[in-house]
C-alpha cells in the first residue's frame, strides 16, 4: 500500500515507514524514534541515502531528492519531510 494511493493516517505512515526502514537497514524498529539520529541509527553512508530515496519512493510513492536530506538530522525531521511531501 502506498500512502498516496489510499489516504493513510499519519500514524499509519509512521508505522509503515518504521517497518520498511527496520527491515531494509536491519535495525530494531524500536530504535526508530523521532528524537534519534537518522544517520547514526540506520548507519547510513552516502550510498545508503540513495537506497533510502528509492525505498521512500517505492513504499510511500513520493519523490525525495538528496537535497531534501540536507536539513534532516533526526527521524522527527525525516517524518516532517514525509508529511510535507504527502500533504498530511
Amino acid at each position: 500500500m502506498h500512502a498516496n494511493d489510499v489516504k493513510m493516517s499519519w500514524e499509519e505512515v509512521i508505522e509503515e515507514t518504521r517497518d520498511f526502514l527496520s527491515e531494509e537497514f536491519e535495525v530494531d524498529r524500536n530504535l526508530i524514534l523521532p528524537e534519534n539520529s537518522l544517520k547514526e541509527t540506520l548507519d547510513l553512508d552516502s550510498l545508503d541515502y540513495v537506497d533510502l530515496v528509492v525505498l521512500i519512493e517505492e513504499n510511500l510513492n513520493i519523490k525525495i531528492t538528496g537535497e531534501d536530506f540536507k536539513e534532516i538530522v533526526t527521524f522527527g525531521d525525516f517524518y516532517q519531510l514525509v508529511r510535507k511531501k504527502l500533504n498530511l
